[in-house]
């Protein structure tokens, strides 16, 4: 009975009458098949299942069903680009009940499916020397289609850069600024492509181009290092605002992370949580002694430990404190 609790009435009324309003545009022609009785040395009977299978092609990937489709597709992103436009560019208010957890993931991840299932469908639709390819309308309401996607993607975007803002950084909200990006190049490959004329597989060897070249820049930076230091940078312990840092989540990010906590060490210490400080700094010295054993062997060198190395022995040892005295004036 508890599934019950999660049905609600007015969205599936809502739903509902927006399947209503989209059936009348998307409702295709069916073709009426008539049985035929095959004759011998009847061409008109050798031809008909070709026939029939130009048919259902048509109904899918006919220049109506294709014309239909796009109008349904850019009134649909159209009110997601409002929407977006009112309270991210706007900036005016979430509705009551709803933070920006909840519409960086209601918003985000959804549109992006959505986005690349519509990019799939015009691939499969606007063929190179297909009927609908050369249509002038068509291409002006692709071009409109793909715009909006890439709108809609920058304000997927700004929408996980308020959520980081406020909820710090991880693995995987730098996973997602990546993805969206490369989302981001992929459409607009949609659009190279139907404007200059290239094939399909032209597409794919462009987008497996971008993927490696993203994968490559990717093996340059930092990851850990950058988490690390921006979540430090914007915790309440330092700018006394957002949420607290979470130094255990800092821990397992690895060596890379030694030297935004030491600044937070540096920054904490003496205060009046001193004694939390001091057992964190105390598993921070332990943490930095296991990774000097590993990097003893010299399989592990690396050009990063070795500037990391360099940083550790410039750095004056971690000494846990406590808070000391305020002396009196």
């Amino acid at each position: 009975m508890k599934l019950l609790d999660l049905v609600q009435l007015t969205r599936i009324a809502f739903w509902l009458f927006v399947l209503a309003g989209v059936w009348a545009f998307l409702r295709p022609r069916l073709p009426r098949f008539q049985r035929r009785i095959a004759r011998p040395n009847h061409p008109a009977a050798d031809a008909q299942p070709a026939a029939d299978r130009h048919a259902v092609e048509d109904i899918v990937f006919g220049k109506a069903a294709i014309l239909r489709a796009l109008i349904v597709f850019n009134v649909l992103f159209s009110l997601q680009s409002g929407l977006d436009a009112t309270y991210l560019w706007g900036g005016v208010a979430l509705p009551d009940g709803l933070n920006y957890a909840a519409y960086a993931h209601r918003g985000a991840y959804p549109l992006i499916v959505t986005a690349l299932l519509a990019a799939g469908f015009v691939l499969a639709a606007l063929r190179p020397g297909s009927e609908t390819s050369a249509d002038p309308l068509i291409r002006r309401l692709v071009y409109a289609w793909v715009a909006q996607n890439i709108m809609l993607v920058v304000s997927s975007i700004l929408r996980l850069d308020l959520y980081v803002g406020i909820y710090a950084l991880t693995y995987w909200r730098v996973a997602a600024f990546v993805w969206m990006g490369l989302v981001t190049a992929g459409v607009a490959l949609i659009i190279a492509r139907i404007a200059l004329g290239k094939s399909s597989e032209w597409l794919l060897s462009a987008n497996l181009l971008t993927l490696s070249l993203a994968l490559y820049v990717c093996c340059f930076i930092n990851f850990a290092a950058t988490i690390a230091d921006y979540n430090v940078d914007h915790s309440l312990e330092m700018t006394g605002q957002g949420i607290p840092l979470d130094a255990w989540y800092l821990r397992s990010l690895g060596p890379d992370a030694f030297p935004a906590l030491d600044r937070f060490f540096d920054r904490r210490r003496g205060t009046a949580n001193a004694g939390a400080v001091g057992e964190m700094a105390r598993l921070r010295g332990v943490d930095e002694g296991w990774y000097r054993s590993l990097q003893e062997n010299w399989r592990s060198w690396s050009f990063r430990d070795w500037r990391l190395l360099r940083y550790l022995d410039n750095r004056r040892p971690i000494v846990p404190s406590v808070a000391e005295p305020v002396p009196d004036r």
